[in-house]
């Protein structure tokens, strides 16, 4: 069953002069096997982490940097389901989120959905 369902956009050239001006963006919104990847590929995984907050309703108890998404090895994204993401999902009933993401035309898009247990 669907418990969240999160979407955000990110505008590229935005986000692209917001990591410029503070280099420091990156140690704070991307764990450490995300910080090397392109710019576009950075937007995209932020809306990603922005659309799991809405996903989830909320997640003060998360830092950026635990909301890692890795690819699969069929290259689909998805999120680091241990540590501190794992076990606030794990508190909330979450059994699995799916997480799709597209960057072209100057925006980053991501979507998430959050799927209960049973």
């Amino acid at each position: 069953m669907i418990v969240g369902l999160g979407v955000d956009v990110v505008d590229l050239a935005r986000f692209e002069r917001a990591v410029s001006r503070t280099p420091r963006l990156r140690e704070r919104l991307f764990a450490q096997s995300e910080r090397a990847l392109p710019l576009r590929s950075l937007a995209a995984r932020f809306a990603a982490k922005e659309a799991l907050v809405k996903a989830l309703g909320g997640s003060a108890e998360l830092q950026w940097v635990d909301m890692e998404i890795t690819n699969g090895s069929t290259g689909t994204p998805g999120f680091v389901l241990d540590g501190p993401l794992g076990a606030l999902l794990q508190q909330r009933g979450i059994a699995a989120l799916h997480v799709s993401m597209s960057h072209d035309a100057g925006v980053a898009v991501a979507t998430v959905v959050a799927e209960a247990r049973g």
